[in-house]
């Protein structure tokens, strides 16, 4: 399994990295819109879809990012669109999150069908953009959500049940404790607060989501940085009850090792939307 996690992590940094620091943004986007198909098409899988139906919800997502991207919303500004996303996720996650495993069944698989496709088309528009603005911009970003998922794991095992008695969502997802959320918060505020100083002594035009966030004021800093980590967090869990509602481990066997694309990217659905707002609402 090790070995095989290995192998698959280094294929994607093979992929990703020289797409992700090409001059254009149009070949991570490319890269970052072959892997929102595929997760499309986890998700048909996820929702009973049989094999033909979930290629098929696969190439519809395909073809609703590639005519954003004809149209040229990679480049343009799309406020409403990220405060709508910011709404949905909020509102949806909490009510999610409430019903849990048992509430997923009750909605209806056609609203569960076309949200997961939605989520999935903003997610990768947020991304194009994101990496439009510019790279140290985007990875501020995605290293957000990978500090929180870091910093989390190992406060969890370190302190998890040590402050609190409860764990944070048992029936979702059993090993994720409170203290791992705070650890995951910390770590990230953290970060925001070196890669800002990073920005100030080394960065030049492509400012990253912190520095942006931070001429408004440190205040504005601390609690947005809490907030895409809380929200990294939704996104994980959203996942875990729709896998645990159907009884499964994976959301697919596409990276080796991995699981499914979507394993890898849950949190990253709700943050990059959600730090586009934030980018928006710094930029006015």
């Amino acid at each position: 399994m090790l070995k095989q996690r290995v192998i698959t992590a280094i294929v994607l940094l093979a992929i990703l990295l020289p797409a992700l620091f090409w001059p254009s943004p149009v070949p991570f986007a490319a890269v970052a819109l072959v892997l929102i198909a595929a997760a499309a098409w986890e998700w048909g899988r996820l929702n009973g879809m049989d094999s033909t139906g979930a290629v098929v919800l696969g190439a519809v997502c395909l073809a609703l990012c590639g005519l954003s991207w004809q149209l040229g919303w990679t480049h343009t500004p799309l406020p409403l669109l990220w405060y709508a996303a910011a709404a949905c996720w909020v509102l949806g996650g909490a009510a999610l999150l409430r019903a849990g495993v048992a509430g997923w069944p009750h909605i209806a698989r056609p609203v569960r069908i076309a949200g997961g496709v939605l989520a999935l088309w903003v997610a990768w528009l947020a991304v194009a953009q994101a990496r439009s603005i510019g790279i140290n911009f985007l990875l501020s970003v995605l290293v957000l959500v990978w500090v929180a998922d870091i910093f989390a794991y190992f406060a969890g095992r370190s302190f998890g049940l040590k402050f609190t008695r409860q764990r944070l969502a048992p029936t979702i997802s059993p090993g994720k404790s409170w203290e791992g959320v705070w650890g995951g918060m910390a770590g990230v505020v953290l970060l925001a607060f070196a890669w800002t100083w990073a920005d100030r002594e080394f960065g030049g035009s492509d400012l990253s989501l912190y520095s942006r966030l931070a001429a408004h004021g440190w205040w504005l800093l601390v609690v947005a940085a809490l907030f895409l980590a809380a929200m990294s967090v939704v996104g994980d869990l959203s996942k875990s009850v729709v896998k645990r509602s159907v009884g499964v481990k994976d959301s697919s066997n596409l990276l080796p090792g991995h699981g499914g694309v979507l394993d890898r990217v849950d949190a990253l659905l709700p943050t990059v939307p959600l730090a586009m707002m934030l980018a928006t609402l710094a930029g006015r």
